[in-house]
Protein backbone atom coordinates (compact mmCIF):
# COMPACT_ATOMS: atom_id res chain seq x y z
CA UNK A 1 0.00 0.00 0.00
CA UNK A 2 2.72 2.49 0.95
CA UNK A 3 4.54 1.94 -2.35
CA UNK A 4 1.48 3.01 -4.26
CA UNK A 5 0.59 6.00 -2.15
CA UNK A 6 1.48 9.53 -3.17
CA UNK A 7 4.02 11.08 -0.80
CA UNK A 8 2.33 14.48 -0.83
CA UNK A 9 -1.25 13.17 -0.70
CA UNK A 10 -1.13 10.12 1.56
CA UNK A 11 -4.05 7.77 1.58
CA UNK A 12 -3.68 6.86 5.23
CA UNK A 13 -5.28 8.37 8.35
CA UNK A 14 -3.57 11.59 9.37
CA UNK A 15 -1.11 11.47 12.25
CA UNK A 16 -1.77 14.96 13.60
CA UNK A 17 -2.04 16.10 17.15
CA UNK A 18 -5.37 16.92 18.71
CA UNK A 19 -4.41 20.54 19.20
CA UNK A 20 -3.38 20.91 15.55
CA UNK A 21 -6.46 19.28 14.08
CA UNK A 22 -9.14 20.62 16.42
CA UNK A 23 -9.39 24.13 14.95
CA UNK A 24 -10.07 22.65 11.52
CA UNK A 25 -12.52 19.89 12.38
CA UNK A 26 -15.56 22.08 11.74
CA UNK A 27 -14.50 23.45 8.35
CA UNK A 28 -15.31 20.60 5.98
CA UNK A 29 -18.61 19.67 7.74
CA UNK A 30 -19.58 23.36 7.53
CA UNK A 31 -18.74 23.34 3.82
CA UNK A 32 -20.99 20.32 3.30
CA UNK A 33 -23.72 21.99 5.37
CA UNK A 34 -23.64 25.20 3.32
CA UNK A 35 -23.58 23.20 0.08
CA UNK A 36 -26.55 21.14 1.28
CA UNK A 37 -28.51 24.30 2.17
CA UNK A 38 -27.77 25.77 -1.27
CA UNK A 39 -28.87 22.57 -2.97
CA UNK A 40 -32.08 22.32 -0.92
CA UNK A 41 -32.89 25.97 -1.66
CA UNK A 42 -32.37 25.51 -5.41
CA UNK A 43 -34.45 22.33 -5.50
CA UNK A 44 -37.24 23.89 -3.44
CA UNK A 45 -37.40 26.83 -5.86
CA UNK A 46 -37.57 24.40 -8.76
CA UNK A 47 -40.37 22.42 -7.14
CA UNK A 48 -42.47 25.34 -5.87
CA UNK A 49 -42.34 27.93 -8.67
CA UNK A 50 -44.22 26.90 -11.83
CA UNK A 51 -42.47 27.55 -15.14
CA UNK A 52 -45.54 29.52 -16.25
CA UNK A 53 -44.73 32.15 -13.61
CA UNK A 54 -41.23 32.72 -14.94
CA UNK A 55 -39.34 34.94 -15.58
CA UNK A 56 -39.11 36.82 -12.31
CA UNK A 57 -36.82 39.84 -12.04
CA UNK A 58 -34.90 41.13 -9.02
CA UNK A 59 -32.75 44.12 -8.04
CA UNK A 60 -34.00 46.54 -10.70
CA UNK A 61 -34.04 43.77 -13.32
CA UNK A 62 -30.31 43.05 -13.01
CA UNK A 63 -31.06 39.49 -11.94
CA UNK A 64 -33.60 37.09 -13.38
CA UNK A 65 -35.03 33.72 -12.48
CA UNK A 66 -36.10 32.10 -15.73
CA UNK A 67 -35.89 28.58 -17.10
CA UNK A 68 -32.21 28.95 -18.02
CA UNK A 69 -31.04 30.36 -14.69
CA UNK A 70 -33.22 27.90 -12.75
CA UNK A 71 -31.78 24.88 -14.56
CA UNK A 72 -28.18 25.91 -14.08
CA UNK A 73 -28.61 26.99 -10.46
CA UNK A 74 -29.94 23.51 -9.64
CA UNK A 75 -27.18 21.89 -11.73
CA UNK A 76 -24.16 23.68 -10.26
CA UNK A 77 -25.45 23.38 -6.68
CA UNK A 78 -26.00 19.64 -7.14
CA UNK A 79 -22.46 19.22 -8.46
CA UNK A 80 -21.04 21.39 -5.68
CA UNK A 81 -22.76 19.31 -3.01
CA UNK A 82 -21.11 16.17 -4.39
CA UNK A 83 -17.69 17.84 -4.52
CA UNK A 84 -18.10 19.13 -0.95
CA UNK A 85 -18.88 15.63 0.34
CA UNK A 86 -15.81 14.36 -1.52
CA UNK A 87 -13.60 17.02 0.11
CA UNK A 88 -14.98 16.12 3.53
CA UNK A 89 -14.22 12.44 2.99
CA UNK A 90 -10.71 13.12 1.67
CA UNK A 91 -9.72 15.56 4.41
CA UNK A 92 -9.21 12.67 6.85
CA UNK A 93 -6.79 10.85 4.54
CA UNK A 94 -4.90 13.74 2.94
CA UNK A 95 -2.51 15.73 5.12
CA UNK A 96 -2.04 18.40 2.45
CA UNK A 97 -5.79 18.92 2.17
CA UNK A 98 -6.29 18.95 5.93
CA UNK A 99 -3.71 21.70 6.38
CA UNK A 100 -5.25 23.80 3.60
CA UNK A 101 -8.94 23.10 4.18
CA UNK A 102 -9.83 26.56 5.51
CA UNK A 103 -8.66 28.53 2.50
CA UNK A 104 -9.90 25.84 0.10
CA UNK A 105 -13.36 25.89 1.64
CA UNK A 106 -13.52 29.71 1.72
CA UNK A 107 -12.44 30.06 -1.91
CA UNK A 108 -14.84 27.31 -2.99
CA UNK A 109 -17.78 29.00 -1.25
CA UNK A 110 -16.99 32.41 -2.77
CA UNK A 111 -16.55 30.70 -6.12
CA UNK A 112 -20.01 29.12 -5.88
CA UNK A 113 -21.68 32.36 -4.76
CA UNK A 114 -20.18 34.07 -7.82
CA UNK A 115 -21.40 31.27 -10.12
CA UNK A 116 -24.94 31.39 -8.72
CA UNK A 117 -25.12 35.15 -9.13
CA UNK A 118 -23.60 34.86 -12.59
CA UNK A 119 -26.12 32.40 -14.00
CA UNK A 120 -28.93 34.59 -12.64
CA UNK A 121 -27.56 37.78 -14.23
CA UNK A 122 -29.92 39.55 -16.61
CA UNK A 123 -27.18 41.86 -17.86
CA UNK A 124 -24.46 40.63 -20.21
CA UNK A 125 -21.85 43.03 -18.84
CA UNK A 126 -22.54 41.88 -15.29
CA UNK A 127 -22.46 38.25 -16.41
CA UNK A 128 -19.10 38.97 -18.05
CA UNK A 129 -17.84 40.42 -14.75
CA UNK A 130 -19.00 37.37 -12.79
CA UNK A 131 -17.16 35.06 -15.20
CA UNK A 132 -13.99 37.05 -14.57
CA UNK A 133 -14.59 36.97 -10.80
CA UNK A 134 -15.00 33.19 -10.91
CA UNK A 135 -11.62 32.98 -12.63
CA UNK A 136 -10.00 35.06 -9.90
CA UNK A 137 -11.48 32.71 -7.28
CA UNK A 138 -10.42 29.58 -9.15
CA UNK A 139 -6.82 30.60 -9.86
CA UNK A 140 -5.61 30.20 -6.22
CA UNK A 141 -7.28 26.79 -6.14
CA UNK A 142 -5.47 25.79 -9.34
CA UNK A 143 -2.17 26.96 -7.81
CA UNK A 144 -2.61 24.35 -5.06
CA UNK A 145 -2.08 21.52 -7.53
CA UNK A 146 0.75 19.02 -7.21
CA UNK A 147 2.29 19.50 -10.64
CA UNK A 148 5.85 20.76 -11.03
CA UNK A 149 4.81 24.37 -11.67
CA UNK A 150 1.25 24.86 -10.34
CA UNK A 151 1.59 28.63 -9.97
CA UNK A 152 2.72 28.98 -13.57
CA UNK A 153 -0.29 26.95 -14.68
CA UNK A 154 -2.56 29.21 -12.60
CA UNK A 155 -1.07 32.34 -14.19
CA UNK A 156 -1.47 30.88 -17.67
CA UNK A 157 -5.07 29.99 -16.83
CA UNK A 158 -5.72 33.61 -15.79
CA UNK A 159 -3.94 34.91 -18.90
CA UNK A 160 -6.02 32.79 -21.27
CA UNK A 161 -9.21 33.68 -19.41
CA UNK A 162 -8.40 37.40 -19.53
CA UNK A 163 -7.67 37.15 -23.23
CA UNK A 164 -10.97 35.36 -23.91
CA UNK A 165 -12.96 37.84 -21.84
CA UNK A 166 -11.16 40.80 -23.45
CA UNK A 167 -12.27 39.50 -26.86
CA UNK A 168 -15.82 39.19 -25.50
CA UNK A 169 -15.70 42.77 -24.19
CA UNK A 170 -14.55 43.99 -27.60
CA UNK A 171 -17.73 42.38 -28.93
CA UNK A 172 -19.78 44.46 -26.48
CA UNK A 173 -18.00 47.59 -27.69
CA UNK A 174 -18.77 46.74 -31.31
CA UNK A 175 -22.47 46.38 -30.47
CA UNK A 176 -22.35 49.75 -28.73
CA UNK A 177 -20.75 51.30 -31.82
CA UNK A 178 -23.41 49.77 -34.05
CA UNK A 179 -26.20 51.23 -31.91
CA UNK A 180 -24.44 54.62 -31.73
CA UNK A 181 -24.15 54.87 -35.52
CA UNK A 182 -27.88 54.21 -35.81
CA UNK A 183 -28.70 56.72 -33.07
CA UNK A 184 -30.13 54.07 -30.73
CA UNK A 185 -29.57 53.83 -26.99
CA UNK A 186 -28.34 50.36 -26.05
CA UNK A 187 -28.97 48.36 -22.89
CA UNK A 188 -27.13 45.12 -22.19
CA UNK A 189 -30.00 43.62 -20.24
CA UNK A 190 -30.85 40.32 -21.89
CA UNK A 191 -34.54 41.20 -22.18
CA UNK A 192 -33.80 44.62 -23.73
CA UNK A 193 -30.66 44.24 -25.86
CA UNK A 194 -32.59 42.73 -28.76
CA UNK A 195 -34.42 46.06 -29.23
CA UNK A 196 -31.13 47.75 -30.16
CA UNK A 197 -30.16 45.22 -32.82
CA UNK A 198 -30.48 45.89 -36.53
CA UNK A 199 -32.51 43.50 -38.65
CA UNK A 200 -30.42 44.36 -41.73
CA UNK A 201 -26.77 43.56 -42.41
CA UNK A 202 -24.62 45.61 -40.04
CA UNK A 203 -20.86 45.05 -40.04
CA UNK A 204 -20.31 46.37 -36.50
CA UNK A 205 -23.11 44.25 -35.13
CA UNK A 206 -21.86 41.16 -36.92
CA UNK A 207 -18.29 41.77 -35.74
CA UNK A 208 -19.58 42.17 -32.18
CA UNK A 209 -21.49 38.90 -32.40
CA UNK A 210 -18.45 37.09 -33.84
CA UNK A 211 -16.16 38.36 -31.08
CA UNK A 212 -18.61 37.47 -28.31
CA UNK A 213 -19.08 33.93 -29.56
CA UNK A 214 -15.34 33.49 -30.08
CA UNK A 215 -14.46 34.80 -26.62
CA UNK A 216 -17.12 32.81 -24.79
CA UNK A 217 -16.33 29.75 -26.90
CA UNK A 218 -12.73 29.98 -25.74
CA UNK A 219 -13.95 30.00 -22.13
CA UNK A 220 -15.66 26.65 -22.63
CA UNK A 221 -12.60 25.18 -24.34
CA UNK A 222 -13.43 25.54 -28.02
CA UNK A 223 -10.56 25.64 -30.50
CA UNK A 224 -8.44 27.51 -31.36
CA UNK A 225 -8.03 29.10 -27.86
CA UNK A 226 -8.41 25.85 -25.97
CA UNK A 227 -4.81 25.42 -24.74
CA UNK A 228 -5.52 26.51 -21.16
CA UNK A 229 -8.06 23.74 -20.54
CA UNK A 230 -6.05 20.47 -20.68
CA UNK A 231 -3.10 22.02 -18.86
CA UNK A 232 -5.25 23.52 -16.10
CA UNK A 233 -7.50 20.50 -15.60
CA UNK A 234 -4.49 18.19 -15.36
CA UNK A 235 -2.42 20.35 -13.00
CA UNK A 236 -5.18 21.44 -10.60
CA UNK A 237 -6.27 19.37 -7.59
CA UNK A 238 -8.95 16.95 -8.73
CA UNK A 239 -11.68 18.66 -6.69
CA UNK A 240 -10.74 21.95 -8.40
CA UNK A 241 -10.72 20.26 -11.82
CA UNK A 242 -14.25 19.02 -11.08
CA UNK A 243 -15.34 22.53 -10.04
CA UNK A 244 -13.92 24.04 -13.23
CA UNK A 245 -15.24 21.36 -15.60
CA UNK A 246 -18.66 20.73 -14.03
CA UNK A 247 -19.52 24.11 -12.47
CA UNK A 248 -17.57 27.05 -13.93
CA UNK A 249 -17.95 25.64 -17.44
CA UNK A 250 -21.70 26.15 -17.11
CA UNK A 251 -21.59 29.89 -16.44
CA UNK A 252 -19.86 30.34 -19.80
CA UNK A 253 -22.48 28.09 -21.41
CA UNK A 254 -25.19 30.28 -19.87
CA UNK A 255 -23.47 33.34 -21.37
CA UNK A 256 -23.53 31.70 -24.83
CA UNK A 257 -27.19 30.80 -24.35
CA UNK A 258 -27.96 34.42 -23.41
CA UNK A 259 -26.23 35.69 -26.56
CA UNK A 260 -28.24 33.24 -28.68
CA UNK A 261 -31.46 34.28 -26.91
CA UNK A 262 -30.72 37.93 -27.70
CA UNK A 263 -29.77 37.30 -31.33
CA UNK A 264 -32.70 35.06 -32.27
CA UNK A 265 -33.71 36.07 -35.78
CA UNK A 266 -30.52 38.09 -36.31
CA UNK A 267 -27.59 36.73 -38.34
CA UNK A 268 -28.66 33.13 -37.78
CA UNK A 269 -26.57 31.82 -40.68
CA UNK A 270 -23.49 33.68 -39.47
CA UNK A 271 -23.88 32.29 -35.94
CA UNK A 272 -24.28 28.78 -37.33
CA UNK A 273 -21.13 28.95 -39.45
CA UNK A 274 -18.92 30.31 -36.67
CA UNK A 275 -20.09 27.70 -34.17
CA UNK A 276 -19.75 24.96 -36.76
CA UNK A 277 -16.12 25.84 -37.54
CA UNK A 278 -15.15 25.99 -33.85
CA UNK A 279 -16.97 22.72 -33.25
CA UNK A 280 -15.14 20.98 -36.11
CA UNK A 281 -11.73 22.24 -34.92
CA UNK A 282 -12.41 21.20 -31.32
CA UNK A 283 -13.43 17.66 -32.23
CA UNK A 284 -10.42 17.21 -34.50
CA UNK A 285 -7.99 18.60 -31.91
CA UNK A 286 -9.48 16.43 -29.17
CA UNK A 287 -9.34 13.28 -31.31
CA UNK A 288 -5.68 13.84 -32.23
CA UNK A 289 -4.56 14.75 -28.72
CA UNK A 290 -6.43 11.89 -27.04
CA UNK A 291 -4.53 9.43 -29.21
CA UNK A 292 -1.28 10.81 -27.78
CA UNK A 293 -2.41 11.33 -24.16
CA UNK A 294 -0.43 9.44 -21.52
CA UNK A 295 -2.21 10.85 -18.46
CA UNK A 296 -5.75 9.88 -17.48
CA UNK A 297 -6.47 13.41 -16.21
CA UNK A 298 -5.30 14.90 -19.51
CA UNK A 299 -7.40 12.32 -21.33
CA UNK A 300 -10.47 13.51 -19.42
CA UNK A 301 -9.48 17.12 -20.13
CA UNK A 302 -9.35 16.56 -23.88
CA UNK A 303 -12.67 14.75 -23.62
CA UNK A 304 -13.99 18.04 -22.23
CA UNK A 305 -12.69 19.77 -25.37
CA UNK A 306 -14.54 17.24 -27.54
CA UNK A 307 -17.72 17.78 -25.49
CA UNK A 308 -17.46 21.50 -26.16
CA UNK A 309 -17.15 20.72 -29.86
CA UNK A 310 -20.32 18.61 -29.77
CA UNK A 311 -22.15 21.45 -28.00
CA UNK A 312 -20.99 23.98 -30.60
CA UNK A 313 -22.09 21.77 -33.50
CA UNK A 314 -25.43 21.16 -31.83
CA UNK A 315 -25.98 24.88 -31.29
CA UNK A 316 -25.09 25.55 -34.93
CA UNK A 317 -27.92 23.23 -36.01
CA UNK A 318 -30.47 25.26 -34.06
CA UNK A 319 -34.05 24.17 -33.56
CA UNK A 320 -33.80 20.46 -34.30
CA UNK A 321 -30.90 19.78 -31.90
CA UNK A 322 -31.53 22.34 -29.14
CA UNK A 323 -33.10 19.91 -26.67
CA UNK A 324 -30.26 17.45 -27.23
CA UNK A 325 -27.70 20.21 -26.57
CA UNK A 326 -29.31 21.19 -23.26
CA UNK A 327 -29.49 17.55 -22.14
CA UNK A 328 -25.88 17.05 -23.26
CA UNK A 329 -24.68 20.04 -21.21
CA UNK A 330 -26.47 18.78 -18.10
CA UNK A 331 -25.29 15.18 -18.46
CA UNK A 332 -21.69 16.21 -19.14
CA UNK A 333 -21.53 18.18 -15.90
CA UNK A 334 -22.17 14.97 -13.96
CA UNK A 335 -19.87 12.88 -16.17
CA UNK A 336 -16.97 15.32 -15.68
CA UNK A 337 -17.54 15.53 -11.92
CA UNK A 338 -17.67 11.73 -11.66
CA UNK A 339 -14.49 11.20 -13.67
CA UNK A 340 -12.38 13.88 -12.00
CA UNK A 341 -13.39 12.91 -8.47
CA UNK A 342 -12.65 9.27 -9.23
CA UNK A 343 -9.34 10.28 -10.80
CA UNK A 344 -8.53 11.97 -7.49
CA UNK A 345 -8.95 8.66 -5.71
CA UNK A 346 -6.67 6.94 -8.24
CA UNK A 347 -4.07 9.66 -7.77
CA UNK A 348 -4.24 9.32 -3.99
CA UNK A 349 -3.53 5.57 -4.12
CA UNK A 350 -1.10 5.28 -7.03
CA UNK A 351 0.61 8.66 -6.70
CA UNK A 352 0.66 9.35 -10.45
CA UNK A 353 -1.54 10.49 -13.31
CA UNK A 354 0.26 8.33 -15.85
CA UNK A 355 -1.85 5.62 -17.51
CA UNK A 356 1.16 3.32 -17.98
CA UNK A 357 1.76 3.13 -14.21
CA UNK A 358 -1.75 1.81 -13.51
CA UNK A 359 -2.99 -1.69 -14.18
CA UNK A 360 -5.75 -3.79 -12.70
CA UNK A 361 -7.43 -0.82 -11.04
CA UNK A 362 -10.69 -2.79 -10.73
CA UNK A 363 -8.86 -5.31 -8.52
CA UNK A 364 -6.97 -2.76 -6.42
CA UNK A 365 -9.82 -0.25 -6.05
CA UNK A 366 -13.06 -2.11 -6.79
CA UNK A 367 -15.46 0.78 -6.20
CA UNK A 368 -13.35 3.53 -7.78
CA UNK A 369 -12.37 1.34 -10.71
CA UNK A 370 -16.00 0.41 -11.29
CA UNK A 371 -17.11 4.05 -11.08
CA UNK A 372 -14.31 5.20 -13.39
CA UNK A 373 -15.39 2.57 -15.93
CA UNK A 374 -19.00 3.79 -15.68
CA UNK A 375 -17.82 7.37 -16.16
CA UNK A 376 -15.86 6.39 -19.27
CA UNK A 377 -18.87 4.56 -20.71
CA UNK A 378 -21.05 7.62 -20.03
CA UNK A 379 -18.39 9.87 -21.57
CA UNK A 380 -18.31 7.74 -24.72
CA UNK A 381 -22.10 7.89 -25.05
CA UNK A 382 -23.15 4.37 -24.07
CA UNK A 383 -26.76 3.64 -23.12
CA UNK A 384 -28.55 3.94 -20.73
CA UNK A 385 -26.77 7.16 -19.79
CA UNK A 386 -28.13 10.61 -20.65
CA UNK A 387 -25.11 11.37 -22.84
CA UNK A 388 -26.19 8.61 -25.25
CA UNK A 389 -29.69 10.06 -25.62
CA UNK A 390 -28.30 13.58 -25.99
CA UNK A 391 -25.83 12.61 -28.72
CA UNK A 392 -28.57 10.73 -30.61
CA UNK A 393 -30.83 13.80 -30.44
CA UNK A 394 -28.04 16.06 -31.71
CA UNK A 395 -27.19 13.69 -34.56
CA UNK A 396 -30.89 13.40 -35.38
CA UNK A 397 -31.13 17.18 -35.55
CA UNK A 398 -28.11 17.32 -37.86
CA UNK A 399 -29.75 14.78 -40.16
CA UNK A 400 -33.02 16.74 -40.16
CA UNK A 401 -31.30 19.89 -41.41
CA UNK A 402 -29.39 17.86 -43.99
CA UNK A 403 -25.86 18.82 -42.91
CA UNK A 404 -23.99 15.73 -44.10
CA UNK A 405 -20.59 17.28 -43.41
CA UNK A 406 -21.37 17.93 -39.73
CA UNK A 407 -22.80 14.43 -39.34
CA UNK A 408 -19.71 12.84 -40.92
CA UNK A 409 -17.18 14.88 -38.95
CA UNK A 410 -18.95 14.33 -35.63
CA UNK A 411 -19.36 10.57 -36.12
CA UNK A 412 -15.79 10.14 -37.38
CA UNK A 413 -14.18 12.11 -34.56
CA UNK A 414 -16.30 10.46 -31.87
CA UNK A 415 -15.27 7.06 -33.24
CA UNK A 416 -11.57 8.00 -33.06
CA UNK A 417 -12.10 9.33 -29.53
CA UNK A 418 -13.80 6.06 -28.56
CA UNK A 419 -10.89 3.98 -29.87
CA UNK A 420 -8.23 6.24 -28.31
CA UNK A 421 -9.97 6.25 -24.93
CA UNK A 422 -10.55 2.51 -24.91
CA UNK A 423 -6.94 1.79 -25.89
CA UNK A 424 -5.65 3.80 -22.93
CA UNK A 425 -8.24 3.22 -20.23
CA UNK A 426 -9.44 -0.37 -20.62
CA UNK A 427 -6.01 -2.01 -20.01
CA UNK A 428 -5.56 0.35 -17.06
CA UNK A 429 -8.82 -0.85 -15.53
CA UNK A 430 -8.86 -4.54 -16.42
CA UNK A 431 -5.23 -5.42 -17.05
CA UNK A 432 -3.19 -7.65 -14.72
CA UNK A 433 -2.42 -6.01 -11.40
CA UNK A 434 1.17 -5.64 -10.21
CA UNK A 435 0.01 -5.22 -6.63
CA UNK A 436 -0.26 -8.12 -4.23
CA UNK A 437 -2.53 -8.25 -1.24
CA UNK A 438 -6.20 -7.51 -0.64
CA UNK A 439 -8.05 -4.66 -2.39
CA UNK A 440 -7.81 -1.18 -0.91
CA UNK A 441 -10.83 -0.44 1.28
CA UNK A 442 -12.93 2.60 0.43
CA UNK A 443 -15.41 4.35 2.70
CA UNK A 444 -19.02 4.75 1.71
CA UNK A 445 -18.73 8.52 2.14
CA UNK A 446 -15.99 8.68 -0.51
CA UNK A 447 -18.12 6.90 -3.11
CA UNK A 448 -21.53 8.32 -2.14
CA UNK A 449 -21.48 11.50 -4.29
CA UNK A 450 -20.17 9.52 -7.28
CA UNK A 451 -22.97 6.97 -7.03
CA UNK A 452 -25.36 9.92 -6.85
CA UNK A 453 -23.98 11.30 -10.13
CA UNK A 454 -24.33 7.86 -11.75
CA UNK A 455 -27.94 7.65 -10.60
CA UNK A 456 -28.75 11.03 -12.13
CA UNK A 457 -27.12 10.07 -15.44
CA UNK A 458 -29.14 6.87 -15.64
CA UNK A 459 -32.35 8.64 -14.66
CA UNK A 460 -31.93 11.32 -17.34
CA UNK A 461 -31.10 8.69 -19.94
CA UNK A 462 -33.76 6.09 -19.12
CA UNK A 463 -36.65 8.12 -17.73
CA UNK A 464 -36.64 11.88 -17.30
CA UNK A 465 -39.27 13.06 -14.77
CA UNK A 466 -41.90 15.31 -16.31
CA UNK A 467 -40.92 18.49 -14.37
CA UNK A 468 -37.27 18.07 -15.38
CA UNK A 469 -38.21 17.35 -19.00
CA UNK A 470 -40.38 20.49 -19.16
CA UNK A 471 -37.55 22.60 -17.74
CA UNK A 472 -35.07 21.22 -20.30
CA UNK A 473 -37.57 21.83 -23.08
CA UNK A 474 -38.18 25.39 -21.90
CA UNK A 475 -34.45 26.15 -21.98
CA UNK A 476 -34.17 24.57 -25.43
CA UNK A 477 -37.03 26.73 -26.71
CA UNK A 478 -35.34 29.86 -25.36
CA UNK A 479 -32.33 29.24 -27.63
CA UNK A 480 -34.50 28.56 -30.67
CA UNK A 481 -35.46 24.93 -30.12
CA UNK A 482 -38.80 23.36 -30.76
Amino acid sequence: MSALTSPDVPDTPLQTSETASAPRTWVSPALVGVALLGWLLSVSIFMTIPLAELPRYFVQRYFVLDATSLLFVVLINTVFLGISVYLYSREHTSEALAKDIRSRAALSLVFMVVLNLGVMSNNLLMLWAFIEASTLCAAPLVARGDSRTPRRVAWRYMLYSSMSLAITFLGFMCLTQSAHLRGIEISFNVDQLGLALSSTADSWQRLGLALMLFGLGSKIGLAPLYGWLPETYEAAPTSTSALLAAAQFNISVVAMFRVLQVFQGHDAGFVSQELLVMGYLSLIVAAVQMMAARSYKRLIAYACVSSSGVIAIGLSVGKAAAYGVVLYVVSNAFVKALLFLTAGRLRAVYGTNEVAALSGVIKVLPFSGFLFAIGIFALLGFPPFASFLAEMLILSGIVQVGNLMAFTVMCSMLTIIFVATGRSVFPMLWGPSNRSGPPVTESLLTTLPKFGFVGILIMLGAYTPEPVSRLLLSVAESIGGR
